[in-house]
């Protein structure tokens, strides 16, 4: 594990280490010619189109008051968050609207660094939007940024080889068992490497099992015998014929290209993989069909984790008025239709599951919406790259799963990731 300080000492440290950079770190500023505002927005980098598009569209709607700079973030979440905690620790004013994974309001909003959305702001940025995706933009009851986009998983099989999709992960093994005894591609396509998509992994079994990873006040584990069901079933995957034998270092772009290649028959995993069978396999595409995750146990349907971006208005902008009516215009229906269709990104706003333009490219969008009705989010903590490092590390790899004493240990170590309250960026 990394060291470790409270996230106060962290803040503090960082400010005053790197203030002294802050000229450094900014970007080019916030005033342009004829007093037009630019106004830096800090995103993940999208090679679609879709995000450059829908800043200049909102600096052109803007009517004269400003334009919006899309700064690209690093590829990576880890590279992503630390720019922008380095950013925001040395108080750098020319980061006015951050693009925020899902897990980071509560860290931000705690360190004071991105600010909170009250009145009509508040009722503008919720409405029409998913609960669940509100819930990630959330922290101690107060909204701290808007949900921008929305993602989940759903499973993904090839109908020619399997005629009704399992309904429960145990299903689901004894179906690629039999494929495999028939000699036929069988393996289960699923996040197993150490990262991230590990501890999403984790929360969504643990949630269908009727558990969660903390309490829900976010102070102490929770875990029990739901945690201990979802490690099993790790366990029992990974020690399976339906595990690839990659399963260990696979994120999930290494599971959609097996799943293009042919060997597998089964796959956990977000809407992009959709557009990309559909041309990279035409010969495939056909038989490529999706289904409700599955479930823990019989009659509890999977609360699938919730993925996505909020968008923040970070504490230093200068232009803080501008920069809440920006952020507005990039998550409007116009610029999320378009994010889903160019980015392949589903939409934070309930209203465009109906869409006829966004449903004939997303055959499965009421399957989205469905699994983002019921979605489970992530602990919300500041101390949630601790706890979710503490998961990654303790369940990899998954064949060497031990589900009750590793569940154990975990508990052990997400107290103490807790009490230690964040990492040093």
């Amino acid at each position: 594990m990394p060291r470790v300080h409270s996230l106060r000492t962290r803040w503090a440290s960082a400010a005053a280490g790197l203030a002294v950079v802050a000229s450094t770190l900014a970007g080019c500023g916030n005033s342009g010619q004829n007093g037009l505002v630019t106004l830096n927005w800090y995103n993940f980098p999208d090679d679609s189109g879709a995000l450059q598009q829908a800043a200049d569209h909102c600096g052109q709607q803007s009517g004269g008051r400003y334009t919006i700079r899309y700064n690209k973030l690093p590829r990576g979440a880890d590279g992503q968050r630390q720019q922008l905690v380095r950013r925001m620790a040395a108080h750098d004013a020319d980061v006015d609207i951050l693009g925020l994974d899902v897990t980071w309001p509560a860290e931000f909003a705690e360190a004071g660094w991105i600010r909170e959305w009250t009145g009509q702001l508040h009722d503008r940025g919720t409405a029409d939007t998913l609960d669940a995706a509100v819930r990630t933009a959330t922290w101690q009851g107060r909204l701290y940024a808007t949900p921008y986009n929305s993602n989940t998983q759903l499973l993904w099989y090839r109908d020619d080889l399997v005629r009704t999709p399992p309904r429960t992960w145990a299903e689901m093994l004894a179906t690629a068992q039999d494929l495999a005894r028939a000699g036929k591609p069988h393996y289960v396509e699923v996040q197993g490497a150490q990262y991230e998509g590990l501890t999403v992994w984790f929360n969504t079994l643990v949630t269908s099992a009727g558990g969660a990873i903390l309490t829900p006040d976010a102070q102490a584990p929770s875990l029990g015998p739901p945690a201990v069901a979802a490690a099993k079933v790790m366990h029992d995957l990974a020690t399976s014929a339906a595990a690839d034998p990659s399963l260990p270092n696979q994120m999930e772009d290494q599971n959609r290209l097996a799943m293009e290649s042919g060997t597998a028959a089964f796959e956990l995993n977000y809407p992009f993989v959709y557009p990309s069978m559909k041309a990279n396999q035409p010969e495939l595409f056909p038989h490529f069909h999706w289904a409700p995750y599955p479930a823990v146990t019989p009659d509890r349907p999977a609360g699938v984790t919730i993925g996505g971006i909020d968008l923040a208005v970070g504490a230093y902008s200068r232009h803080a008025d501008l920069a809440f009516a920006a952020t507005l215009c990039l998550r409007s229906r116009d610029n999320q239709l378009t994010n889903a269709l160019k980015g392949g990104l589903p939409p934070s706003l309930r209203s465009l599951y109906q869409d006829a333009e966004l449903t004939r490219s997303y055959p499965f969008a009421a399957d989205v919406l469905a699994a983002l009705d019921t979605a489970s989010v992530r602990p919300q903590t500041p101390a949630y790259q601790n706890v979710s490092i503490a998961v990654s590390h303790t369940l990899s790899p998954p064949a060497g799963i031990r589900p009750e004493n590793d569940v154990a240990d975990l508990h052990r170590q997400i107290q103490d990731a807790l009490g230690s309250k964040g990492l040093i960026p």
